[in-house]
């Protein structure tokens, strides 16, 4: 069998990571470019950060997507992990083809479609007992955790069918009760799986343009409608800033967690602990 050399693996790597970061560099750079037009440098300057904090309707939509998106990450983290944790742990009970088809509905069903239907239930509902009285930032965010929940759900369910099962019965065999053996035992063990169900939930969230679109009202435009609409206009440079200001706390965030759950397990392999 033919294997290619080191040189070659590289230059495979470097291409993969050119395509993937090198619009997301650009993006950066331009963000401290004087110019108006976002593809045209003429000299460094901070005008643009300037103006982003005088850009109220970006502001404000950017402030509702962080609200929402991390209303939507904690509320599918924990109704994900249940949603796991029934599907790896209670067996084929009665209903478990329906009930498994249900968690996984959302990841195959398309998000126009998902959209609709509950712009459509939320109509009804409105007209039937006048709840919800009209969209907003609560439709969104229902909207949202009923799309992430099924990512959560599949995380952690990996995730406990690869976990010794023998750890939660020597639990139980000593006399703790399943509620403690679950928050004592198998949460922690988990845990990895449930900050990455959360950081692709909080992701998909603040992300999501369709269901937003469909669910959303006046007075509750999140970031991704305002940079659509924007797009037709001609983008400004304030959204380059935007976008960097966003991807520099998310990239110190990612770092932090990694550093948090590298010395969780550095501490977890030590002996005696």
């Amino acid at each position: 069998m033919i294997r290619p050399n080191r040189s070659l693996r590289l230059t495979a790597l470097g291409i993969g990571f050119f395509f993937l970061y090198a619009p997301i560099i650009s993006l950066m750079a331009y963000s401290f470019n004087e110019s108006q037009l976002v593809t045209v440098w003429t000299r460094f300057s901070l005008k643009w950060y300037k103006a982003l904090f005088h850009d109220q309707e970006l502001l404000d939509a950017a402030w509702l997507s962080l609200r929402i998106a991390m209303m939507t990450a904690f509320a599918s983290a924990a109704l994900g992990t249940w949603g796991g944790f029934v599907l790896a742990r209670m067996g084929r009970f009665r209903g478990f083809a329906l009930y498994s088809a249900m968690i996984n509905a959302p990841l195959v069903i398309p998000e126009v479609m998902q959209g609709i239907s509950l712009l459509l239930l939320f109509v009804a509902l409105g007209n039937w007992i006048g709840w919800p009285a009209g969209r907003g930032m609560l439709t969104v965010w229902i909207g949202h955790v009923m799309l992430c929940i099924s990512y959560v759900a599949i995380i952690v369910q990996s995730r406990l069918r690869d976990l010794n099962p023998a750890l939660e019965e020597a639990a139980l065999d000593l006399g703790a009760a399943p509620v403690k053996v679950f928050f004592t035992v198998t949460l922690p063990l988990i845990s990895q799986a449930l900050i990455a169900g959360w950081l692709l939930s909080f992701t998909l969230s603040i992300d999501d343009l369709v269901l937003s679109a469909f669910l959303s009202g006046p007075g509750s435009t999140t970031l991704p409608l305002v940079v659509f609409s924007r797009v037709r206009l001609g983008l400004k440079p304030e959204i380059n800033a935007l976008a960097t200001l966003f991807i520099v706390v998310i990239t110190f965030g990612i770092i932090l967690m990694n550093q948090a759950m590298q010395a969780q397990e550095r501490r977890r392999m030590m002996p005696g602990f």
